[in-house]
């Protein structure tokens, strides 16, 4: 049994046992699982099994997809996930451009939309551009844009929960988009959606951006710092049990996973990188200190010296490796992207240094996968995780056996 995955034969269990299932077959992808599969790595019962994805087939989650040999006995009937049973839209709002794609239950982009933004422009104001974008994404591709989650209700891992984050309003039955996972800069706070003194917007301290969304495009909403939706993805996408994704676009923050799970702190304060001084009586930065990396990272890039960015950028991210004790380092957003070499091989040097003068092991630093669309990508799945069960839980390393390099 694989205890990753194992399940409890209780039927306040439910929604808990049938995301494991579901999370399985997404694993599992075109190949599909056997229903005795299922039953030996879930540790549940092949009765409790049964029940689980008849439930999922009635609901259009789950599909035959032919006949497998087996050892001994009748063939067994194969099963896979419907991708196209349900939608999430993820959104990513930076401070001058907003993405929007559409993701179906297996992950894959369906639709995409780009378009300038004037994060500046004020709560109101952006919240009505992301609405127009995210209708406009939902009529491209034809999705029923119907509000509410419920596609695979509470047996299915209750994703109308959406990690306790639903604003109060109606639900109307079996909708296809399950909600809209939105992407941003920090300060912010992810269990109630309101975002803080964002760095170089005082303007939005307080605003209430997911019941403000939820409200007016009539969706469950969840909100969260960009690097922890790009955390969430990678370790979706099975990039390990702990690394750091360090986001250099705009702005400069981490996204954390540790032990196996994404790690925003209680009040969502945990990785706030790029906001740790290392250069005192430096220069200004947005967020009224100096001699931040941020600041100090940005000047060098305006500079046109994306060597001196890569080394103060590695010097933060040696920090981090010496008080967190991760095991990989992840290089992601359109700055790094743009001069991406210089980035991987700057902090790489810098780690290198530092392990070989403390006579420690040097810490892998790579470009993140899929690093131009990890953090629109990732928050798509702040909706689709909790179908999974994979809200809060662990993810096993590598399981999709990725090539990082």
């Amino acid at each position: 049994m694989n205890r990753a995955y194992s399940g409890v034969n209780l039927a306040v269990l439910r929604g808990h046992n049938a995301a494991l299932v579901l999370d399985l077959l997404r694993t599992a992808g075109d190949e599909g699982i056997s229903r005795l599969e299922l039953a030996e790595r879930t540790g549940l019962t092949p009765q409790g099994v049964s029940k689980i994805t008849a439930r999922l087939r009635e609901q259009g989650l789950v599909t035959d997809t032919g006949r497998r040999a087996s050892t001994g006995g009748k063939p067994r009937t194969v099963l896979r996930l419907v991708p196209d049973a349900g939608y999430a839209v993820g959104l990513h709002l930076d401070r001058d451009e907003l993405t929007a794609v559409l993701v179906d239950l297996a992950g894959a982009v369906v639709a995409e939309r780009r378009s300038p933004l004037a994060f500046g422009a004020g709560g109101d104001a952006v919240v009505e551009a992301a609405a127009s974008e995210v209708e406009a994404l939902l009529t491209d591709a034809g999705a029923d844009a119907d509000a509410g989650a419920g596609a695979a209700d509470a047996d299915a891992g209750d994703p109308g929960h959406l990690d306790a984050q639903d604003p109060v309003h109606p639900e109307p039955p079996t909708p296809r988009v399950l909600g809209v996972g939105v992407a941003l800069p920090g300060p912010l706070d992810h269990s109630s959606g309101v975002l803080h003194r964002v760095t170089g917007f005082p303007e939005w301290d307080g605003f209430p951006l997911r019941d403000a969304l939820a409200a007016r495009l009539g969706l469950p909403v969840v909100v969260d710092k960009d690097t922890n939706a790009a955390a969430l993805g990678l370790a979706l996408a099975g990039c390990g049990d702990s690394f750091a994704y360090l986001h250099l676009g705009t702005g400069l923050g981490a996204g954390l996973v540790l032990g196996g799970a994404p790690y925003r702190g209680p009040r969502t304060g945990a990785g706030e990188f790029g906001h740790q001084v290392i250069q005192l009586d430096g220069p200004p930065c947005g967020c009224g200190n100096r001699g931040c990396i941020e600041a100090l990272c940005l000047a060098a890039v305006a500079a046109g010296s994306f060597g001196e960015a890569a080394r103060v950028l590695g010097e933060g991210a040696a920090n981090m490796v010496g008080l967190l004790d991760i095991d990989l380092v992840l290089l992601g957003g359109r700055t790094v992207a743009a001069a991406e070499e210089h980035f991987v091989e700057g902090v790489r040097a810098v780690l290198g240094e530092r392990a070989r003068r403390g006579g420690t092991v040097e810490v892998p630093v790579l470009r993140a996968p899929g690093s131009e669309s990890v953090v629109v990508e990732g928050a798509a799945q702040l909706v689709l995780a909790p179908l999974f069960g994979r809200a809060h839980g662990h993810f096993p390393a590598n399981r999709n056996d990725r090539n990082l390099s």
